[in-house]
């Protein structure tokens, strides 16, 4: 199941071309396969590699998008929630949050505070905060998670100590959940469309259209690998590129209005420090933005910043003012935390794909996704702006609902909300513990297997059966084996080094961006998959280059 394109795919007749496979890319193609459509998903770069890699990593209903009474949205986030917690409970757990409300702290509707008296609004701002704990939990009424808690002053610091203590009028808790990584749940939809009869090509970059008159035929593409030019055919072609939605129509040779307003969004990982949460928090900045504190993956994701971006698309970097900005507020919320620059493990940044909204500022842009259809003027082609995680099913459902409809075939209904992904499934928790019994592993090494992998973890082991060193730990200080190099090249549509630490095994996220491991991979690789020597130093050389944009503190040594 490695990455290839088929011979004579010009004369191939697809239903449908998915451009952009990150999570709303690899979703549409997953749902349109199931439903019996045949389906080719492009992306000009490796599955999720773009936007869906850049996220705060949260499945949540968006209690912020209360305030701009977007109550449909926080409708159809809690309900996906629910759904994502059922389909892949190996990747998506629920996750308290802790809401500080101090003195000053703007909550509430935003156009009270643009419009009304502020001042009265923010003398009431835990009332506030308690009435949207009230709707949150009204919207999410078929929820399995528990229900919000308030907190008086003193309630509030001794349940969460570390919190500044200045200022401090009282405190809420409710649940959502966070999905850790977010790639693995994008790579999981792409193998199962893949599973059900999709054709899935990464590094291949859509740069114009088949036309005839007004109708698209299809896409020209390139083989970003090889430099090899391409067609596809198809009658309905879905533009979801995110941010490069605008990049991919330019290919049309036609004017086009801008869809995407992009906003910046960085994130910084560091290790525990003094005062740190056992459960995420969720502040409003100094400037009233929300922000988020959230232990992850061992460590903690504080993030994240919004503002307008104009800049290179494919290479997007935290900024020093954004560093410096995330560690300001958290020693502010958490006095003792006293982080400073050093304790920055690494930093990222991505561009979130909003509509392009003009004089709005980027708190502003509504987080709904945007299905546009450019029939009757141009049929055949659908772009879509914005979408979250949390709701890319929903919106892959509406899209497959649309291009059913424009195919003039019959809907043998949705069945994504029901069907696990491929490392979910009914009884995971039963699963994990007859896993760790009779894997031969250690609880470390099980456990991160099962993490990643869900109910695939046998497949990942069974590469190892007569290797044992494919059963080992690629480094001293970390828990990714051998085995999962093979499985990310010959099942999991890896291409490089690159694509395996971040994308798959997700060993890149490790307090070292990798270091080390990414060696010990790439002679796997060498060993197993008959990269040369060469290919493996080209390979090891092209990772370490990559991960520059995460200014991670650990030096990285030349290749």
């Amino acid at each position: 199941m490695s990455r290839q394109i088929p011979q004579g795919i010009e004369g191939y007749g697809f239903d449908l071309i998915v451009v952009g496979a990150g999570i709303n890319g690899a979703g549409i193609a997953r749902d349109a396969a199931m439903r019996g459509l045949k389906t080719l998903l492009l992306d000009k770069g490796d599955v999720s590699s773009g936007t869906t890699m850049w996220s705060t990593r949260l499945i949540h209903g968006g209690l912020r998008y209360l305030e701009y009474f977007e109550v449909s949205l926080v409708r159809e986030s809690l309900k996906e929630r629910e759904i994502l917690l059922r389909v892949a409970p190996h990747l998506v757990h629920p996750l308290p949050f802790f809401i500080p409300v101090y003195e000053g702290d703007r909550w509430g509707p935003s156009i009270a505070f643009e419009y009304g008296p502020a001042s009265l609004l923010q003398r009431h701002n835990l009332l506030l905060v308690r009435l949207g704990m009230i709707a949150y939990d009204i919207l999410s009424y078929d929820k399995s998670l528990e229900s919000h808690r308030m907190f008086g002053r003193e309630e509030a610091l001794a349940y969460m100590p570390g919190v500044n203590p200045e200022g401090l009028r009282g405190a809420a808790r409710y649940f959502d959940a966070q999905v850790e990584f977010p790639e693995r749940l994008t790579v999981e939809n792409a193998v199962s469309a893949r599973e059900h009869g999709a054709v899935v090509i990464p590094y291949a970059r859509v740069d114009g259209f088949l036309r005839e008159g007004d109708r698209i035929r299809g896409v020209e593409f390139v083989d970003v690998l090889s430099g090899g030019r391409h067609t596809a055919r198809a009658p309905v072609v879905v533009n979801v590129a995110g941010p490069w939605v605008d990049e991919v129509l330019l290919g049309l040779d036609r004017p086009s209005p801008r869809l995407i307003g992009g906003t910046k969004g960085s994130h910084i990982v560091v290790e525990a420090f003094p005062g740190a949460p056992r459960e995420a928090i969720y502040v409003r900045a100094t400037d009233g933005r929300p922000y988020f504190i959230v232990p992850w993956n061992g460590r903690y994701l504080i993030g994240t910043t919004d503002i307008h971006y104009e800049g290179d698309l494919d290479h997007v970097v935290a900024g020093d003012e954004e560093i410096d900005y995330l560690i300001g507020e958290t020693n502010r919320v958490i006095p003792a935390a006293g982080l400073a620059r050093g304790d920055v493990l690494y930093a990222y940044a991505g561009v979130r794909p909003l509509p392009y909204e003009p004089g709005k500022s980027a708190g502003q842009i509504t987080r709904s996704h945007i299905i546009r259809d450019y029939a009757p003027e141009l049929e055949g082609l659908i772009s879509i702006v914005g979408g979250k995680i949390t709701t890319y099913r929903n919106l892959a459902r509406e899209t497959v609902d649309m291009v059913l409809k424009k195919l003039g075939r019959p809907d043998p209904g949705c069945r994504t909300q029901d069907v696990p992904l491929p490392g979910g499934g009914e009884d995971f928790e039963g699963f994990a513990a007859d896993f760790k019994a009779g894997s031969g592993l250690g609880e470390s090494l099980a456990s991160r297997l099962l993490r990643i992998y869900g109910v695939r973890a046998p497949e990942v082991l069974a590469l190892s059966e007569g290797e044992p060193d494919l059963r080992m730990p690629l480094a001293p200080d970390s828990d990714v084996i051998g085995a999962e190099v093979l499985f990310a090249f010959l099942s999991e549509l890896a291409s490089s080094l690159t694509d395996f630490m971040m994308r798959r095994s997700m060993a890149g996220y490790d307090s070292h961006v990798g270091l080390g491991v990414d060696r010990a991979a790439a002679e796997i690789a060498g060993r197993y998959l008959d990269w040369d020597g060469e290919r493996i130093e080209r390979e090891v050389r092209e990772y370490r280059e990559y991960v520059r944009r995460f200014r991670p503190r650990t030096e990285i040594p030349a290749a």
